[in-house]
């Protein structure tokens, strides 16, 4: 429970379009992530369905709708499936590396390149790298990016991936919880399809996750009807977030 000296006050947006489901409107409550406490009240409302945008924390709260809830994976019970362990293998030349959450101009031609490419009609078309390095570094809670290079085999306590310059091929910001990962956004090389990069990298933060002695990772919103959300429910076994609390899922 969050024990903060402040209750921080709370919002509800205007309507607006949703983006997942045609012919719906969202609304969304929300709060800001500032100060001394700002870590402590984020890791209260991960575990209560928030999700954070650089220093706002935010759920739906829409007055006909339910159908976005909040998804965590059991990391310690995961099930490495056929498939999955293909996805692994596939990509077990790059090194990972976690590091403090800066913004580099390396980065920031990726995400150009992710975004152009997969979602140029999307909220964050018109980023600027400015808008980019906000995202990633206007942050009050505990933030890290996890870098995928080419180069050696993948370890989490291996060799700094920068010694060789090895190619930046995937990037991940995230939030350290203190029961967890929480998956903040994440881009990719768009043209390297053969490595499933978006699977690659939620499997390389349960592994990370298991290494670190969390038992979740936060992978947002599941929304049953959305293709674009689709793909979290393959994650086994899985919390979701319930009138009643966190149900498994696939358990």
């Amino acid at each position: 429970m969050y024990e903060g000296r402040n209750f921080p006050q709370f919002y509800i947006t205007a309507p607006a379009t949703c983006p997942y489901l045609p012919g719906r409107m969202e609304r969304k409550v929300f709060t800001h992530l500032i100060g001394e406490d700002a870590g402590r009240l984020n890791d209260a409302l991960t575990q209560g369905g928030f999700r954070r945008s650089q220093n706002i924390a935010y759920r739906p709260a829409c007055e006909q709708c339910n159908a976005c809830v909040s998804v965590r994976v059991q990391a310690d019970r995961f099930d490495f499936s056929r498939g999955f362990r293909r996805t692994w293998r596939a990509n077990r030349d790059l090194a990972a590396r976690m590091q403090p959450a800066q913004a580099t101009s390396e980065q920031y031609s990726l995400f150009r390149r992710y975004i152009d490419t997969r979602h140029n009609e999307g909220g964050m078309a018109d980023m600027t790298v400015l808008d980019y390095a906000s995202m990633v570094e206007d942050s009050f809670v505990k933030t890290r990016l996890v870098e995928y290079r080419k180069g050696p085999a993948v370890s989490l306590a291996g060799p700094d991936p920068r010694e060789d310059e090895g190619e930046l091929v995937a990037v991940a910001l995230t939030d350290v919880l203190s029961d967890g990962l929480s998956m903040i956004y994440s881009f990719y090389e768009p043209g390297d399809t053969r490595r499933s990069l978006g699977t690659y990298i939620i499997l390389e933060h349960i592994m990370r996750a298991r290494e670190m002695g969390l038992p979740y990772v936060y992978l947002g919103y599941w929304v049953s009807g959305s293709p674009k959300m689709g793909y979290k429910s393959r994650f086994l076994p899985q919390e979701r977030l319930t009138a009643d609390g966190w149900s498994t899922v696939g358990g």
